[in-house]
């Protein structure tokens, strides 16, 4: 380990985890300045400022961006990130953390993570965008979702208790008691278009969403393809049986899965369904969804 940093920026969302951002980028803080970096702490009041914040810290071109906080901090300051080709580090502190799962990056130890940004390996991974009708592109890093998954986001985000992963899982549960069906239109780049009834729709550059959860168990995070992962509609019970081998990764497995891989696709489904990725809201369908190949370098353990 080397002692040795320039000028590292700390990008800081104090709402992510409900506020276990702000302890971890104390930690984070202090053990790079331990180190001998140069830090800057932008961290807003809000969601909003923290994306402004954001692009003043890629403009003062530090070596390395710090992101404390979660998946969709990560992916709402992206833009200006990937411009720039600074790299990034993440000290996980929201609720999922499935970009840093994906990675290896440690997820309950903000001085090591911190660390990364000195002394981490660079590695180049893939990131997507979602383009709606009217042109509005949002960018993420994970798994986006529509149907069962999205409506289960919302929710999770509308609740307080219980904390971390046992929230979505809550949250998956309280959906279920209110199941319905989508008409699903798939318009891969690649492959023929597939129209089917389910329930749930994932569509991924990780394995994982909502904490862990091996939605798109196959997917390689720097292959520049998206692992679509769609399960069809099926009696509620039966869909229940489902969770356990959701959470094992062996749904893929069923033929009530329709698993496909594709560099873009544009998804359409009834009207108002909503699309989250990242844990976050990215508008409502029609949408399209692309995959950039290894357009972000992100500091990882060796």
């Amino acid at each position: 380990m080397t002692d040795q940093a320039g000028h590292i920026a700390v990008l800081v969302n104090p709402a992510s985890g409900h506020g276990v951002g702000v302890d971890s980028a104390r930690v984070a803080v202090e053990r790079l300045r331990a180190r001998g970096a140069d830090v800057r702490v932008h961290q807003g009041a809000d969601e909003r400022e923290t994306v402004a914040l954001g692009r003043l810290a890629v403009a003062e071109r530090p070596d390395v961006v710090v992101v404390v906080g979660g998946d969709g901090t990560v992916s709402s300051v992206l833009g200006p990130l990937l411009e720039s080709g600074i790299p990034l580090a993440v000290v996980p502190g929201g609720t999922g953390n499935d970009l840093a799962r994906e990675h290896g990056i440690p997820l309950d130890d903000a001085a090591a993570a911190a660390d990364l940004a000195l002394d981490g390996a660079r590695r180049r991974v893939d990131t997507g965008t979602v383009t709606a009708d009217d042109g509005t592109v949002r960018h993420f890093v994970t798994v986006l979702c529509a149907g069962l998954d999205s409506l289960t986001n919302e929710r999770t985000n509308r609740m307080t208790w219980p904390k971390g992963p046992a929230r979505y899982l809550a949250a998956i549960y309280l959906e279920w008691l209110r199941l319905r069906r989508f008409a699903y239109r798939l318009e891969p780049a690649d492959a023929p278009v597939l129209e089917q009834d389910g329930y749930m729709l994932a569509i991924g550059l990780t394995r994982t969403y909502g904490g862990g959860v091996p939605i798109c168990p196959g997917a390689d995070p720097a292959d520049g393809l998206l692992d679509v992962t769609l399960v069809q509609a099926m009696g509620r019970f039966r869909l229940l049986a489902f969770d356990a081998l959701i959470k094992s990764g062996r749904h893929v497995e069923r033929p009530e899965v329709t698993t496909l891989r594709t560099s873009a696709v544009r998804l359409t489904a009834p009207a108002g369904l909503v699309t989250y990725a990242d844990g976050e809201p990215t508008g409502p369908v029609p949408v399209t969804i692309e995959a950039h190949h290894r357009s972000l370098t992100l500091c990882v353990p060796a």
